[in-house]
This record gives structure tokens, sequence and C-alpha cells, in this order.
């Protein structure tokens, strides 16, 4: 090959190349906010949406307008191709788990599964790297009426529990 063959020889292999994923652009994100000290709250308030949306968003799980994809692209320093992919409906679904049968608790198995890194995320921001426990744990489920049809309200209230070294 000669020299005056190498740009179209790169644009040729360039064609070839594994398109990137909606999982590539989440690690982009990820890597940005922690290179740049952002919290999800700061994100979330450049992109004009709340910090519980906007963390599901960035992390894949929700779908962007152009504008607060190209709102997103600018604060992360994403590609193009990055902010169409933010734009995109996404395959909702986090946790690589069994699917359970039961009608309520899989809603509660979706609930989680699209909003679980979101949570994980932002108790991890606010609290530090642990858990919240499910053994020093209070729950209170109550019905709240509502003229469009009655709604369920669930409070999960556990200990946080830090990891400690050893």
């Amino acid at each position: 090959m000669k020299k005056s063959d190498a740009p179209e020889a790169l644009l040729a292999a360039a064609s070839y190349a594994k398109p990137m994923s909606r999982n590539d652009v989440t690690e982009l994100i990820v890597m940005a906010r922690i290179k740049k000290g952002l919290t999800w709250a700061k994100i979330a308030k450049a992109i004009g949406q709340s910090k519980e949306w906007t963390t599901a968003a960035l992390l894949g799980q929700m779908q962007m307008t152009k504008e607060q994809a190209e709102k997103a692209g600018k604060l992360f320093g994403l590609p193009a191709d990055a902010v169409l992919l933010l734009q995109q409906v996404p395959y909702k679904g986090s946790l690589p788990t069994a699917v359970p049968t039961d009608p309520l608790i899989y809603r509660w198995y979706e609930i989680v599964n699209v909003y679980g890194t979101t949570i994980k995320e932002l108790i991890h921001e606010e609290f530090g790297d642990g858990i919240m426990s499910a053994i020093d744990f209070k729950m209170d489920i109550v019905r709240e009426a509502d003229p469009k049809g009655d709604r369920v309200k669930v409070t999960l209230n556990g200990k946080f529990l830090p990891y400690k070294t050893y």
C-alpha cells in the first residue's frame, strides 16, 4: 500500500468497526461523571429533569428528547453517535435474573430491573459504599385515594450498612 492510500484504507477499516452500543454510551457517561466530579443531582439540574429520571435515563433505562440528549452530550463531551443513542427507546431492564411469574411480584421485579441501578447509584452517592438493610428495615404500604383510581404507596426504610475494610 502506498502512503497516499492510507486515508482510504483507514476509512474502509473504520466502516467495518463495531457500532457504538447503548451500553458503551452508559460506560462513557459513568466515567465522565466520575472524572468531572458531578453528582446526579447537578447533572439532572443541567438536563432539566428529576435526579431519579435523569439517572435512569443516563444509565440506559429511559429515552431522552433531542434537547435533553444534546445537553447531556455537551456536559459529558459525548460523540454524536452517543447523543443519537440517548434518544432511542431503550431495552429496559439491566439486571440479568430470572423473571418471576406472579403478576404483583413481576411488577416489583420490573421496578427493580428498570430503577435498580438508579437506586444503587443514588444510595451510594448519598451514603457511600454499602447496602440498605433488609433486616433493620421498615416497610409501610398504604392506600391513597385518587380520583383516577386508588394508588399503592410503598415506603421502604432500611438502615444503611457501610462495607468495612479489614
